[in-house]
């Protein structure tokens, strides 16, 4: 078994996880492929078993395949596994030279063929032109599930089919957003976050609108459970996460609330902020508000919450990333709790 060829230039400069494309695209097709991690010498090897007849793949990228580029990868190619090579386009003469030599390809622009002794593709896949230089990391709902992944739990070394998995999105897609923070410099090669710049970026995308309530809920109202999904018997199902001020008191930040202080609530969902206007009437000017509503950005923001130690509130808390967030959005007063503003020791400071 062999690995990824990490000389080429184009992978260097751009972070290309071949790796992880070859297996999305496979598994576009219903094949089951994984990384096997070898000898640092040897890179990573992926081995694809469908219906059990394993196939160990030798992984090559470029960015342009021609007729010559596949002739000298054929060439130099090491029995022992099937040669593939990815790239953002293969040229024609180039697709029959490396089926012919029993090798194969993946063209990002939607064709997948290998040939080999034990299996035989030929097929269409969606295109992903592009896809392996995303431009902006933090462009689109992924990039921020990504962002805010990382930041959560800052010393976690993460894998991209890990973190995949975790969020429930395509290894691809998450490959993206990981190789442009590296090419931003807000994480390492190790996809740990460096510095605060990528919480900052974080903040300048959080949402700000909120829907305001005439009424805060009770928790103590048996009628308002279900229909709302407040989810107070369990903080690790989904359910209402209060924010902004009164969690950061709450966390032990410096800052004095009131007793009659408007809640600001993440909600799972805009079918549940909108029962909310009409179970508890949507406010109209300040002297009315008793709570504010928003969908959570994130999923991870009502799915992963906080029973609070201290007794300010009954509600479960937001995780103190998405609390600093929201306090980040007050360029004076929040900004200033911040900067004083260190979570226990069960959390990282990331800001």
């Amino acid at each position: 078994m062999f690995g990824i060829d990490r000389t080429s230039n184009t992978m260097k400069n751009h972070h290309v996880d071949v790796e992880t494309l070859v297996i999305d695209a496979l598994s576009q097709l219903g094949i089951t492929a994984e990384a096997i991690s070898g000898r640092v010498d040897r890179g990573v090897d992926v081995l694809i078993e469908p219906e059990g007849v394993a196939v160990p793949l030798h992984l090559k990228w470029r960015s342009l395949v021609t007729d010559d580029v596949a002739g000298r990868l054929l060439a130099d190619a090491t029995p022992g596994g099937t040669l593939l090579v990815a790239a953002d386009r293969v040229t024609d003469s180039a697709r029959t030279a490396l089926i012919s030599g029993g090798a194969g390809y993946l063209d990002l622009r939607g064709r997948l063929a290998l040939r080999s002794e034990r299996l035989v593709i030929d097929a269409e896949i969606p295109s992903i032109v592009g896809r392996a230089s995303r431009s902006e990391a933090l462009s689109g709902t992924v990039g921020l599930e990504v962002a805010t992944a990382l930041l959560m739990d800052p010393r976690e070394r993460v894998s991209v089919r890990g973190l995949a998995r975790h969020l429930g999105r395509s290894p691809s897609t998450v490959s993206e957003v990981l190789a442009a923070l590296r090419r931003e410099g807000l994480v390492d090669e190790a996809n740990l976050i460096t510095g605060t710049g990528l919480f900052w970026q974080v903040a300048d995308r959080w949402p700000r609108d909120r829907t305001f309530l005439v009424h805060a809920p009770s928790p103590d109202d048996p009628a308002l459970r279900l229909p709302l999904r407040l989810g107070l018997d369990d903080v690790t199902a989904s359910g209402w996460a209060l924010t902004d001020s009164v969690a950061a008191a709450a966390y032990g930040a410096p800052l004095a609330v009131r007793s009659d202080q408007i809640l600001d609530f993440f909600v799972p969902d805009i079918a549940v902020l909108r029962r909310a206007t009409t179970l508890l009437g949507e406010g109209h000017s300040p002297a009315t508000v008793r709570a504010t509503v928003r969908v959570a950005p994130v999923p991870v923001v009502v799915r992963e919450r906080v029973h609070p130690e201290a007794d300010h509130s009954a509600w479960p808390l937001a995780h103190p990333l998405f609390v600093a967030l929201d306090l980040a959005q007050d360029d004076g007063r929040g900004r200033e709790i911040l900067d004083t503003w260190t979570p226990d020791q069960r959390w990282t400071r990331v800001w």
